[in-house]
């Protein structure tokens, strides 16, 4: 978990820790849609029932509360979903168990491509091994459709403002390779001092590993589209700053006017995080609409 955090010293007394998809960059539809869930009706073999595969997916990982999870858990519960729907059953469909891949996924805190594949070779489980090749051609599909989407606007603006008040890293979910290719591409890697992906752990783990660099946790920020960002910030103790699903760039716009000269003059804890806390859980359901 330390190697993207090894070398990170901390500069400032407030830390702000900024999830890349959906929050920083405009990216989650097109990884989903057109990397993800193609390669998880193929490889998971749900071809028979391809429309209510893309549905739960979607759902899980794009419209509701489980919104920017780790890809193992999210489609899992997809597959959950699809057991539960009515229009699968009628179809006679059996829809895979994947148990071994579940028990991973309990036993496992840093689920990444990397270790899946590493416990496949291991353990020789068919399950985690059609995982492990999923995983790694979701990674492969990424790299080859997703390039030149630009962060949402004021991000970059955001990230000028910080310089000089503030530790910046990335806390994703998404594979560290792609991270640090994304921010590279669009010139914003320059502004954090750590990208941390998937690899390092959970959120809770790295934003764990940060502070402990010598940060207050009153002092730390974690910018999100998720709520397991939320989560993630506050099982820390931190501070959260959400980036509303489908209202990113009026979000950015908001952390520029306001939360900004809140957070770093000590008045962002209490009504006004509430407020924006409040408003955040409008936009994503728990349960699908079938």
């Amino acid at each position: 978990m330390s190697d993207a955090l090894a070398n990170v010293q901390k500069n400032h007394d407030f830390l702000i820790a900024i999830d890349s998809d959906g929050c920083a960059f405009d990216s989650m539809e097109i990884k989903h849609k057109e990397c993800f869930i193609p390669n998880f009706i193929n490889y998971f073999g749900l071809q028979p029932i391809s429309k209510y595969a893309r549905e739960a997916a979607e759902f899980t990982n794009l419209y509701s509360k489980t919104r920017g999870a780790n890809r193992f858990p999210a489609y899992l519960l997809a597959l959950d979903l699809l057991e539960q729907r009515a229009e699968v059953q009628g179809r006679g469909f059996s829809v895979p168990k994947f148990q071994g891949l579940r028990d991973w996924v309990k036993r496992e805190t840093k689920l990444s491509s990397g270790t899946v594949k590493a416990e496949a070779e291991k353990t020789n489980d068919p399950d985690l091994k059609q995982a492990s090749a999923w995983s790694s051609a979701v990674d492969a599909t990424v790299k080859t459709i997703v390039h030149g989407v630009p962060p949402f606007p004021g991000v970059r603006e955001s990230l000028q403002m910080l310089q000089g008040q503030a530790d910046l890293i990335v806390c994703s979910a998404t594979p560290t390779p792609a991270l640090q290719a994304e921010w590279s591409e669009h010139g914003i890697a320059q502004y954090v001092s750590a990208i941390c992906g998937q690899e390092m752990g959970s959120k809770s783990e790295i934003l764990t590993a940060a502070i402990a660099k010598g940060y207050s946790p009153d002092k730390v920020l974690m910018i999100g589209d998720a709520p397991g960002d939320m989560k993630a910030a506050l099982s820390v103790k931190a501070r959260y700053f959400p980036i509303n699903p489908g209202h990113e760039d009026q979000s950015w716009v908001t952390f520029q006017k306001e939360a900004i000269g809140r957070f770093f003059a000590g008045t962002y804890a209490g009504a006004f995080e509430s407020a924006l806390i409040a408003e955040f859980e409008k936009y994503l359901p728990e349960k699908p609409s079938w």
